[in-house]
């Protein structure tokens, strides 16, 4: 892989971190190129007062932006992600020298590396914090199909039931506010957001639920799970995976304009063909005591998040019933339908994450 440094840095110490960052990515076997629309990862120095987006020419590039504050806030995941969004930045980070280094995801992570009064050291761990997550191969692109049978155009009882949970999901608090991106980005940026990501906004959680041996119906990407509503654009028909392109193969109704799939279809198809016993999936922002979580917080809609999922639910007792943690980020719960998994996991539940 290769790497560019983007942006102008705001201070010296900013602009020494930002060379600390390039002298880890050199030792690690990356080659520097001076133009950053052409590099695969980009450190892009961003002034807080005044922050500049890196627009990227490609969604296969990832971008880290740095923003140097002289105290940690009270409030990072606050001050942090309206920094993430305008920046149009895969990841933030909050630089305070001499203390710590804090990370900011689009899942709304918030974690960070201490600083030991080593910078060099610092550096080198945030660099093998954020090379998981800039290599991860994303599946986030859909080929919609315009062949759904008549009879589920309407729908069906599972959709139905789809419904019924995202909005019972809304009524336990289970499907936390996205941050207002239509309000943190000019109309130029969000365009630019749209056609990378296919998104229409940032909308946290979602739900499927088996339709037959090789299909399932999933909720869209950017849309109000608590209100789903048309089959076919609230709520998609999952049917297969092309796995040469990376992306997920959708049936739709012909007269319906279709929202992208979740991005995190391909984690539900990877665990619906290994286990013919699962019956539904559900992911949310929260937590649970005592299951086992991936290693490493691999962004949503990643192979490597779906693999590490999958793996882990193989692992469990009864994996058509399981309960497994997102490092940094929520949990993915299995059940025979998304209403026994509701009831299962209610009492349960912890609206904090855990954050290391």
């Amino acid at each position: 892989m290769n790497y560019a440094i983007h942006g102008t840095p705001t201070s010296v110490t900013h602009e020494r971190f930002g060379e600390l960052l390039a002298e880890a990515l050199d030792r690690r076997g990356f080659t520097r190129v001076g133009e950053p629309a052409a590099a695969d990862f980009v450190i892009n120095l961003v002034d807080e007062e005044n922050p500049k987006p890196f627009r990227r020419a490609s969604k296969g590039t990832f971008s880290a932006g740095i923003v140097e504050r002289a105290v940690v806030p009270a409030d990072r995941l606050k001050a942090s992600y309206p920094l993430l969004v305008r920046s149009l930045s895969n990841i933030a980070l909050s630089y305070t020298p001499g203390e710590a280094v804090w990370f900011t995801t689009m899942e709304r992570g918030d974690y960070s590396e201490l600083a030991n009064g080593d910078e060099a050291d610092l550096a080198r761990r945030v660099v093998e914090r954020l090379m998981p997550l800039a290599e991860a191969r994303l599946v986030i692109d859909n080929e919609f199909l315009p062949d759904l049978e008549p009879e589920l155009w309407d729908g069906d009882e599972v959709t139905e039931e789809i419904i019924a949970a995202g909005a019972r999901m809304g009524d336990l608090d289970l499907l936390p506010a996205p941050f207002p991106i239509e309000e943190l980005l000019n109309e130029r940026d969000l365009r630019h957001v749209k056609l990378l990501y296919g998104i229409g906004g940032l909308s946290y959680g979602n739900l499927s639920q088996r339709k037959d041996e090789t299909r399932f119906w999933m909720s869209a990407s950017g849309v109000d799970k608590s209100k789903l509503e048309i089959p076919g654009r609230d709520i998609l028909l999952v049917t297969g995976y092309d796995s040469a392109n990376k992306r997920m193969i959708l049936s739709v109704p012909p007269l319906v304009e279709p929202r992208r799939v979740s991005v995190d279809a391909i984690e539900h198809w990877m665990i619906y063909q290994a286990h013919p016993d699962v019956g539904a999936i559900l992911h949310v922002h929260a937590w649970m005591e005592g299951i086992q979580a991936t290693q490493i917080n691999f962004p949503c809609g990643s192979e490597e998040l779906a693999v590490s999922v999958a793996e882990l639910i193989a692992k469990e007792p009864d994996p058509a019933n399981a309960a497994i943690g997102l490092r940094n980020h929520g949990i993915t719960v299995t059940g025979p339908s998304l209403l026994t998994i509701l009831d299962r996991i209610e009492p349960l539940v912890l609206r904090q994450i855990p954050m290391i």
